[in-house]
């Protein structure tokens, strides 16, 4: 399993996506914490099937439902993202 940066991900995103290809897992890191995992889509479809099947797990392509009714301070989350795009 390899562990990269954000950063050196984001300069080198071709290469990642290519061993990841060949089945290679990649862990990535935020200053070096563990913060997301990059696997192969076979692997994750597989694993979600499998969720599927035994019936732990269910998944209607909707969005989630019950988060209603929550209020948050400040700017939406939507303005956050997008400024942090620029």
């Amino acid at each position: 399993m390899i562990s990269v940066g954000i950063r050196q991900l984001k300069a080198q995103l071709s290469a990642y996506v290519s061993q990841v290809r060949r089945g290679e897992e990649i862990v990535v890191t935020d200053r070096g914490r563990e913060v997301a995992m990059v696997i192969p889509v076979s692997r994750e479809r597989a694993a979600v099937m499998r969720l599927s099947q035994s019936e732990r797990a269910a998944w209607a392509g909707g969005k989630p439902h019950g988060l209603t009714g929550i209020k948050t301070r400040g700017k939406p989350l939507s303005a956050t993202v997008l400024e942090d795009r620029r």
